[in-house]
Formats: structure tokens, sequence, C-alpha cells
């Protein structure tokens, strides 16, 4: 089924037409999200890692967690999660173990370094969040809606997988 929506006023488009555009500004504000993260580390000098191995490191935080936890979990939305583990321990961004259970698992947690990154990251949210509500893009109503709404399309689409399919 293919469908072009991309011309007329929203009410000729209807609801496809509106689901369509958010999924475009959902893939949209990842990616500037993405380009936000490398910026901000260009600007500081941190040239090794990429936004999303940062942004990894950031999801982390404190845990230690296997491969498959952090996509399980939803801290990576990738499919090259081993990869980027495996650089980020050979950067000295991550310690890794196998795990005392399954011998094949290996645990990850960050080093020193990795927590320094997951700070810088940290405090860019931070400011992002005080400059969405000094500047009034958002108030907490507000993002907390946008947080509801987000949660019933992520239910939808995983009731999806597990049921359809």
């Amino acid at each position: 089924m293919t469908i072009h929506m991309k011309s007329g006023t929203a009410a000729d488009r209807g609801f496809i037409g509106e689901y369509l555009d958010s999924l475009a500004l959902v893939e949209r504000l990842h990616r500037l999200l993405l380009d936000v993260l490398k910026d901000e580390f260009e600007r500081v000098g941190v040239l090794d890692i990429n936004p999303v191995q940062a942004l990894l490191l950031f999801n982390v935080g404190d845990n230690e967690v296997t491969a498959g936890e952090l996509k399980s979990r939803g801290y990576y939305q990738g499919s090259n999660v081993s990869y980027n583990l495996k650089k980020l321990v050979e950067m000295g961004y991550m310690h890794h173990k196998r795990c005392e259970i399954d011998r094949r698992a290996v645990r990850v947690r960050l080093t020193e370094k990795g927590r320094a990154i997951h700070a810088a990251v940290g405090e860019l949210f931070a400011r992002h969040a005080q400059g969405l509500q000094e500047g009034d893009v958002l108030d907490f109503d507000q993002i907390n809606g946008i947080n509801a709404t987000l949660r019933r399309v992520e239910r939808y689409w995983a009731d999806q997988i597990r049921y359809i399919y």
C-alpha cells in the first residue's frame, strides 16, 4: 500500500496525513537530537565518540547491563549495539565482563571516562529543559501531555509487534 499525502491541508489529508506527519516529525527530532549531541561534543573537543555512542553512555548511566538489556529496556534503538559497545570498551568509556551465569553474555558499565560523557549529556539536556521552560516553548503540563501521548503510541506499536505478527 503506497500512501502519498504531502499536499493539501491537514483537513484534506485527514487522520492518515496527520499520522504520517507525526512519524516524519519523530524521525526528524531523533536526527536533530543526534546533531545537537554532535555539535556539543565538537564544541567541547570530544571527537572520538559519535552521538549515538554518547546517547548510549547517557542511557546506561549507573547501570550494569548486557547488550540485550540495552535494547529491551529501550536504552538503545539501533541494530549495531554490539559494535558500539565494543568500540566504547576499546576507547575506555566502558568496562566489560562475562556474566557469571551465562558465559556468552557480557555485562558493561561506564568507566570514569564514560561517566564524564554521561554527565556532559545530562548537563546539555538540563540546559535544554531550562531553555524550553524559560523560553515559553513548553510548560510542565504540555511536556507531560506529549509524553503521555507518545507512550500510548509506543504501547500501540509494541502491541502490533507482539500480537499481530
